[in-house]
């Protein structure tokens, strides 16, 4: 964790510079995932105390929360959130009782879970994780590179300095018991249940208290269909894992839901009937692509014509459902699309400069970019700009074009990670302009 962490430190502290800022937070994970994923990161931040769940748990609110469990015997820390949130959660907690750490319970190896670790660890506290913890870490580590830049990028941020490579096994691993499907524990008068969860990472777990019929669920439920596959890049998340580790959680049969995103859920039918939903669209989902998959059908008509029924709509505020039909898609077969020219090395791309020449230039190509976004058609106003930059990548009517299709997105977006690389993307382009100038 130690060289993951330092490699995203950078990152942290500018981000650390934005969610200080005077901005009051909304009230809900849902109500912030209508903005730039930045606004997400300003979540709690106006929160003068912990939220009481009950007389033994406690959250402070954030993008991403920290939960403690009180004990007569110490007290367990159920994720740590960013670094930067770390001191600020930790004081809120520590006001409501000040007894030592015991356990430290990862939910899974992300960096907005993570992030606080070195700020609650106490000589003798144990850091409890899933077996696939350790190689989860590893992956990260061995692309924090690659995953520093996008990251960056989605943000709007300055693109930090290449390192050099940790290598395939570099992370620092922090935790002290792993266990593989379950894990049980019990600290002075309460007992728990640490179970493996699959979903969100392949080291996912949940923490159950049987006591008070609380599941913590981590980032497997949160109030947005699932980022099944998400823009900066991440390992297969399969559908199966996400739709059995609901199942799992919903025999429990639980009366308080705590997700590390967002505000508890309370009472079992209100659970059942959100988990149920939740469960029911990412099964609709991946059963559709399939049906898709075996019909013959490629991608890109799947993520047209793949929507959920109403019933099931839980919203497209974080992850999106055609990034995700396309993950499901690609994480089953990969990316060869049957077609011979994308089994060798050159690009389509490479043959966009004969395009132009052909069309009577890139001014011309630029033009009708511009028409497309007059009909409102934005993304083909991409395609055309893109196909007019590579012939000439400083033509000042495919760059406004661009810019023009972008903002249009920008205004149609209800997505916040979408946001955030149109963001980047207006960035970027208006800094073509200026070269261009």
């Amino acid at each position: 964790m130690k060289n993951f962490m330092r490699g995203r430190l950078s990152l942290w502290l500018l981000l650390s510079l934005l969610v200080m800022a005077n901005t009051p937070a909304a009230s809900s994970f849902q109500q912030m995932t209508q903005d730039n994923p930045t606004t997400l990161l300003r979540a709690g931040q106006d929160r003068k105390t912990a939220l009481k769940v009950n007389e033994a748990i406690f959250q402070a609110v954030g993008f991403s929360n920290t939960f403690m469990v009180v004990t007569n015997e110490g007290n367990v820390i159920i994720d740590t959130s960013m670094p930067f949130n770390a001191a600020r959660h930790k004081q809120l907690l520590r006001a409501e009782n000040s007894g030592p750490i015991k356990y430290i319970i990862l939910t899974h190896a992300h960096g907005d879970h993570t992030g606080g670790v070195a700020a609650w660890k106490e000589a003798g506290t144990q850091i409890i994780a899933q077996r696939n913890h350790t190689e989860f870490m590893n992956y990260q580590t061995r692309l924090a590179g690659f995953y520093a830049q996008r990251n960056a990028a989605q943000f709007s941020l300055p693109v930090p300095q290449p390192r050099d490579w940790a290598g395939n096994y570099g992370a620092n691993i922090v935790a002290t018991a792993l266990f593989d499907d379950r894990h049980e524990f019990k600290l002075g008068d309460l007992a728990f249940e640490v179970l493996s969860t699959p979903g969100e990472t392949p080291d996912h777990l949940t923490v159950w208290i049987p006591k008070y019929k609380a599941a913590f669920v981590g980032d497997n439920f949160y109030s947005s269909f699932p980022n099944i596959y998400t823009l900066r890049g991440t390992e297969p998340r399969w559908a199966l894992d996400y739709v059995q580790s609901l199942n799992k959680v919903l025999a429990l049969k639980p009366e308080i839901l705590l997700p590390s995103h967002g505000e508890p859920v309370y009472g079992n039918a209100e659970i059942t009937r959100q988990l149920t939903r939740y469960r029911d669209a990412i099964l609709y989902v991946h059963d559709e692509v399939v049906r898709g998959m075996n019909a013959g059908k490629d991608v890109w008509t799947l993520m047209r014509e793949i929507h959920l029924p109403s019933a099931l709509d839980v919203g497209e505020s974080y992850g999106k459902l055609s990034w995700s039909i396309r993950g499901i898609y690609e994480g089953y077969v990969g990316w060869f699309d049957l077609k011979p020219e994308t089994m060798y090395e050159q690009a389509a791309s490479s043959v966009y400069p004969d395009l132009v020449k052909m069309a009577g230039g890139a001014d011309a190509v630029a033009k009708l970019a511009m028409e497309r976004v007059a009909a409102n058609k934005p993304v083909e106003a991409l395609h055309l700009t893109s196909i007019a930059l590579a012939a000439d990548p400083l033509n000042r009517a495919a760059i406004e074009a661009r810019l023009k299709a972008l903002e249009l997105l920008r205004d149609q977006c209800r997505n916040s990670n979408e946001r955030g690389w149109l963001d980047y993307s207006i960035t970027t382009t208006k800094n073509k302009l200026a070269e261009k100038k």
